[in-house]
């Protein structure tokens, strides 16, 4: 006689059917946990996306602003080098022609 024909078959297949439900039990704990697991894990990833995707925003806001300041900034200034060029070259063309005119003098001359 063995140890388990004390409790005979029925018992044997009793206890059976009790650990395999316990392992389904165990089985469906873990699956359970694994998926908690994966939840929160995208949990942090969608905060850390988002903490991004605001400081990126921030950041674009201000780009923006500084660009309409700085386009408002040149618009409203006046450019004191555009007339300061414009009297150069005034005093430069009359030069130069006055001395192609010198020079067609004394090529007359000559």
């Amino acid at each position: 006689m063995g140890k388990f024909d004390l409790f005979g078959k029925d018992a044997m297949n009793k206890f059976d059917t009790m650990g395999k439900d316990a392992m389904s039990r165990v089985e469906d704990i873990m699956n359970a946990t694994r998926l908690n697991e994966f939840l929160h894990r995208k949990e942090e990833e969608e905060k850390k996306k988002t903490c991004i995707l605001w400081v990126l925003a921030i950041i674009g806001a201000v780009a923006a602003v500084a660009a309409i300041a700085y386009g408002v900034y040149r618009f409203f200034t006046p450019d004191y080098l555009e007339d300061f060029e414009d009297d150069f070259d005034d005093d430069f063309d009359d030069d130069f022609f006055d001395d192609e005119d010198e020079k067609e003098e004394e090529v007359k001359e000559d």
